[in-house]
């Protein structure tokens, strides 16, 4: 079997000589280089032809922006961030994924990180869950996205706040990975201010990105969207992104009081992902049952949320799985088709319509 060539770009030694360490404990992943600033990664691209590179953010000479640039424009292939876990680094990060990153990965404890070790095994994951992205599909994606921006109706105007509506009202719930910071707004930003329905987004994702993404969201949304928090009431119309490093579960509110809270917990222990795709669609499968759930499954590598989408399915509930025509990574969709967990299979460009649909019935 052909091992994955790996190309490790960060101004530090320390960091170079941690993440060779990282990907020497993977006998698929060979290391052939490591790049000190984003001119030397050009040259090793060019000279190296890597599978995949993971690319730090702060570099002297031409930083991680200047040279993801460069390589897409020049040798795109699949990119993984390394970015520190603050605010800033956030808010880089995502300009990286706009611009084609695949992914990323979280530093713990700043640019020179001692922890880094930590993260080896996500670090890991999503270098082999790159080397399946689709970078054409990436790039149609970003275009497509562009295109809607010019053509989408902005929401300007305030934005609803629906009161708690009856009890078994619907309700609906994404689930995505590798891709999904990307493909989220090329459906939330379609969904109207009306929709009336509370809107659950599970991503994987570190804690420390998970509120900036979710105010991105919201900058894109009709209809309030904030990170959930342990204890918040789940109301129609508004959304809600599942935070990091925790489980988002649903729980009923006290004696005489309809409708749900969320509650983050750290069990189940032992998942591959938290927060998983997989326990929060169960959690709310056993609330709301399955007639009065619309599911979705976006891009992403492995199988978290397939089997919660098989179960809503059997269950009467509405599954939606993005078709390989416009996934980066046709990984959980793929399971939950395999599986039986997809009564429709939709480009992204088309879930938003569908979603409108499947809940004004």
């Amino acid at each position: 079997m052909k091992r994955l060539k790996v190309l490790i770009v960060d101004d530090s030694a320390l960091m170079r000589r941690e993440i060779r360490k990282i990907f020497e404990t993977d006998p698929d992943i060979e290391v052939v280089a490591a790049s000190r600033n984003g001119e030397e990664a050009l040259e090793h691209v060019a000279r190296l032809d890597p599978d995949v590179i993971t690319l730090d953010i702060n570099m002297p000479d031409m930083d991680g922006l200047t040279a993801l640039q460069h390589i897409m424009m020049q040798f795109p292939r699949p990119v993984i961030m390394l970015s520190s876990l603050t605010q800033e680094g956030s808010i880089t990060t995502y300009e990286a994924l706009e611009l084609g990153a695949v992914d990323f990965v979280g530093k713990p404890g700043g640019t020179i990180s001692k922890n880094i070790m930590e993260v080896s095994n996500d670090l890991i994951f999503k270098v082999k869950a790159a080397a399946e992205a689709n970078l054409s599909k990436l790039g149609h994606s970003r275009k497509r996205r562009r295109m809607q921006a010019q053509t989408a109706p902005l929401n300007k105007g305030p934005k609803l706040n629906r009161k708690m509506g009856k009890e078994g009202d619907k309700i609906v719930v994404f689930g995505q990975s590798t891709g999904g910071p990307n493909t989220i707004f090329e459906i939330i930003p379609h969904l109207p201010a009306d929709l009336g329905v509370p809107v659950i987004i599970v991503q994987h994702m570190p804690g420390s990105f998970t509120s900036g993404f979710a105010k991105r969201i919201d900058e894109s949304c009709a209809f309030p969207f904030k990170e959930a928090a342990d204890g918040d009431v789940l109301e129609p119309g508004c959304g809600y992104l599942a935070p990091g490093d925790v489980h988002t579960v649903l729980a009923t509110r006290g004696l005489g009081q309809k409708g749900y809270l969320l509650r983050t917990t750290k069990y189940p222990e032992g998942t591959l992902h938290t927060p998983s795709v997989d326990v929060t669609m169960g959690s709310v499968l056993e609330a709301y049952g399955g007639p009065n759930i619309i599911a979705v499954l976006l891009t992403g590598m492995g199988a978290d949320g397939a089997n919660a989408m098989a179960d809503i399915r059997r269950s009467g509930g509405r599954t939606i799985a993005e078709s390989e025509e416009t996934c980066v990574v046709f990984g959980m969709p793929k399971e939950a088709i395999s599986r039986g967990g997809a009564e429709f299979v939709l480009p992204s460009y088309d879930i938003a319509s569908k979603i409108v649909e499947l809940v004004k019935k």
